[in-house]
């Protein structure tokens, strides 16, 4: 196993995790079913505590391999086999992490042995390929530090500006309705001068915005999820 014992406080600048606080997704290889449950994690104790409980729910599997990597450099990463040929499981499972750039997260694959041997080569590519699979079906999302930016409009130009965000990648976060529209959005802090002038720009200078504290959002990180890692062959 590789890290050390340090307990680790989550990341708050901006880095990539999975877009749930948890989620599982199976497949079979082979006649063998391969389950992955993750979850994000902000310390070791969240790691291990999700890792007992999956095993509890599936204490009848041929193994329950588990990888877990936290810290702001990725400094804990842990792994096990669970009686799975050494290097063919747990490691792998910590290369799509690494490879993905995912961060503070656990997964446990359970593997239910379907009669057919898979070799060293299959077996990493089962597990690499499972937990791929599975952020790959979830999605990712990038924790970024932003203003909570709120631009109020009349109904007539809501449709413009909100096909102007769109346009410019621009996320909304909440949109309310009462006597006019007001649509919120995550803007960078070097940013809000140059957001705000070509808002009014667009609109004829027929909108309300207001800098709000900078907080942690999360926005779609899209990105093609890779089960690559260097152990597969």
């Amino acid at each position: 196993m590789a890290g050390n014992q340090t307990e680790h406080i989550v990341n708050t600048d901006q880095y990539i995790t999975i877009a749930a606080s948890e989620y599982t997704w199976e497949q079979t290889i082979k006649k063998s079913r391969f389950i992955v449950n993750m979850a994000r994690v902000e310390t070791e104790a969240d790691a291990r505590a999700f890792i007992d409980r999956i095993n509890k729910e599936h204490n009848k599997a041929t193994h329950n391999v588990w990888s877990y990597m936290l810290g702001e450099r990725d400094q804990v990463q842990r792994y096990s086999d669970d009686g799975e040929p050494a290097g063919t499981a747990g490691v792998p499972m910590l290369e799509v992490f690494k490879n993905n750039e995912v961060h503070d997260i656990v997964a446990v694959v359970t593997r239910y042995f379907g009669g057919i041997k898979l070799g060293a080569g299959g077996l990493v590519r089962a597990y690499a390929g499972t937990v791929a699979g599975g952020i790959a079906e979830l999605g990712l999302v990038e924790r970024i530090q932003r203003h909570k930016m709120s631009i109020r409009v009349d109904y007539k130009n809501y449709e413009s500006l909100k096909y102007w965000l769109e346009q410019h990648e621009f996320t909304i976060l909440d949109t309310q309705y009462d006597t006019g529209v007001t649509v919120t959005v995550p803007v960078a802090d070097d940013a809000t001068d140059a957001f705000e002038a070509s808002v009014q720009d667009l609109l004829a200078g027929q909108a309300d915005l207001t800098v709000g504290e900078i907080d942690l959002f999360e926005v779609p990180y899209d990105k093609r999820v890779t089960a690559q890692t260097s152990s597969l062959k």
